[in-house]
């Protein structure tokens, strides 16, 4: 399994890079999100790899970030979604949004993503609970790269205090999104006594 590369970054044609590793080229599909922060044509780079052989060949697929790659491996594992499709949702949504995507049921936010209808999102949300990495890039996390999803906290929270899923992501959905957690439980909980 090749799981690591660093090389020169020799092409760039979106979604494919070509990256040369002590003058082996390797041809690696990326998705948008890693494209979009990866140094000029002819600069160095490194990426977290996934190789998956196939009886037509074998197809390197490479990611910026240990999270992104591991998102991509839980996509991987649900019926009826491949490489292509992986690549898709990677590219529409970050891990973080598609995490938040997940935790709040938002179906309408993955059918954006080019071929996935409400089916496939439906069965991504469903298969992908639990799953998904926690996001540990810096613009996700807090001091000392420790991640705080309020977004979860304030979702336990009110399934903790007896209240439905369906209740607890409606309220959620209401919610400022950069809430605090105990601001976040309180705005939630005034709004589900409303209802």
């Amino acid at each position: 399994m090749i799981g690591r590369l660093s090389g020169i970054l020799v092409e760039k044609n979106p979604p494919q890079i070509t990256l040369d590793v002590l003058g082996v080229g390797y041809d690696i599909d990326v998705p948008m999100s890693t494209f979009y922060h990866l140094p000029a044509a002819g600069e160095k780079a490194s990426l977290h790899t996934h190789l998956i052989v196939r009886e037509d060949g074998h197809f390197l697929y490479g990611f910026l970030t240990q999270d992104e790659r591991a998102a991509f491996r839980q996509l991987l594992k649900i019926s009826g979604v491949g490489a292509r499709i992986a690549l898709a949702v990677l590219s529409g949504l970050s891990v973080a949004e598609l995490a938040q995507a997940v935790v709040m049921q938002e179906t309408g936010r993955l059918m954006k993503v080019p071929g996935i209808g409400k089916k496939t999102a439906e069965r991504l949300l469903l298969e992908l609970r639990d799953r998904l990495p926690k996001a540990s890039g810096a613009s996700a996390s807090g001091p000392g790269g420790i991640v705080h999803d309020a977004g979860s906290d304030i979702m336990n929270a009110l399934l903790a205090l007896g209240y439905s899923e369906r209740e607890a992501v409606a309220a959620m959905r209401q919610l400022p999104e950069a809430v605090a957690v105990p601001d976040g439980i309180r705005q939630a909980l005034k709004l589900l006594s409303k209802s």
